[in-house]
């Protein structure tokens, strides 16, 4: 499921990659500089390649993302700023603003913010299970997500912003 495959179950596409780091946004790492620095960049951008072939399989209106690392900063927020370039890319969001899909799930920021956004308003959660795990939260130690009502929801902001 993370390495860049789908699958269609009961009418729902999941596609899924492991992802990589590199950063977000302008502040992103660039194919630039010591090789291995190249090599990290060029394996991010393969990463978000092995997601976009996974999407592109899909022929389904609904779409469910599995990554291990963040496609976006809101769901890092949380760890320190210098370790934000290990915990995701602004990279992995590229093909999710191109297909129609419904909610991203990742881990691997484990003090990170457990919701977000792409910039086109899908919803982006972070599942890891140290912070889905944290006993002051007072919520359970998983995410549960009904499409209707979040595919409702993302009409709405969707139609608000046009």
């Amino acid at each position: 499921m993370l390495d860049g495959d789908s699958v269609e179950i009961q009418g729902v596409g999941f596609a899924g990659a492991k992802g990589l780091g590199g950063g977000f946004g302008q502040r992103a790492l660039q194919p630039w500089g010591e090789d291995i620095m190249k090599r990290f960049v060029h394996e991010t951008i393969d990463e978000a390649l092995k997601l976009e072939s996974a999407l592109a399989k899909l022929r389904t209106s609904r779409q469910v993302v599995a990554l291990h690392y963040s496609p976006v900063r809101d769901t890092v927020e949380g760890e320190p700023a210098e370790i934000f370039p290990f915990l995701g890319s602004s990279r992995l969001e590229e093909p999710l603003l191109r297909y129609p899909v419904s909610v991203i799930f990742h881990g691997h920021a484990h003090r990170g913010t457990v919701e977000g956004k792409t910039r086109n308003g899908v919803p982006v959660y972070n599942v890891c299970l140290p912070l889905l795990s944290d006993p002051e939260s007072g919520r359970p130690p998983f995410k549960l997500v009904d499409l209707d009502q979040l595919e409702a929801s993302v009409e709405q902001v969707a139609s608000a912003s046009r």
